[in-house]
C-alpha cells in the first residue's frame, strides 16, 4: 500500500511538471512560430536587477505551472541586452508583461505585482 501511494505521488508530480510553461529566452523565429501556431504567449520584459521583476517572479512561476495555463508559451526578453526587441514590443520599462493569442496582442501591463491582476492578464491570452 505504501509503495502504491508513493507511486501515485510520483505520478502526480510528473503530471504537475507537464503543466510547466517554462520561460525561454526570446528568439524571433520561435516567437513567430508560436504566433503562427496560434499559441497562447507571454512576453516578459525582464531585468535581473529590477525589484518589480523580482516581485512578479513567484506569481509568474505559479501561474506558468498551473493547469489553467498549460498551453502558455513564455518568452523572456532581457531589458538590458535586447534593447531592439524591447523597442519592437513598444515596451518602455522592465517588468512589462505582454500577452498574445497567436498574432493578436490581448493585453499588457507594466510594474504590476498584484497576483490577481497578473493572473487576469495572463488569462486574457485565452480569450
Amino acid at each position: 500500500m505504501r509503495n502504491l501511494l508513493f507511486g501515485a505521488s510520483v505520478a502526480l508530480l510528473a503530471i504537475g511538471h507537464a503543466w510547466a510553461a517554462k520561460a525561454q529566452p526570446y528568439d524571433a523565429a520561435a516567437f513567430a512560430a508560436a504566433q503562427a501556431a496560434d499559441k497562447l504567449i507571454l512576453v516578459e520584459i525582464h531585468a535581473p536587477w529590477c525589484p518589480i521583476c523580482t516581485a512578479q517572479a513567484p506569481t509568474l512561476d505559479r501561474l506558468e505551472h498551473s493547469a489553467a495555463l498549460v498551453d502558455l508559451t513564455v518568452f523572456r526578453v532581457d531589458f538590458d541586452s535586447e534593447k531592439d526587441v524591447v523597442r519592437a514590443f513598444g515596451a518602455q520599462k522592465q517588468s512589462t508583461l505582454i500577452v498574445f493569442h497567436g498574432k493578436t496582442e490581448k493585453g499588457r501591463s507594466t510594474g504590476v505585482t498584484d497576483p490577481a491582476a497578473i493572473e487576469a492578464l495572463l488569462l486574457k491570452s485565452k480569450a
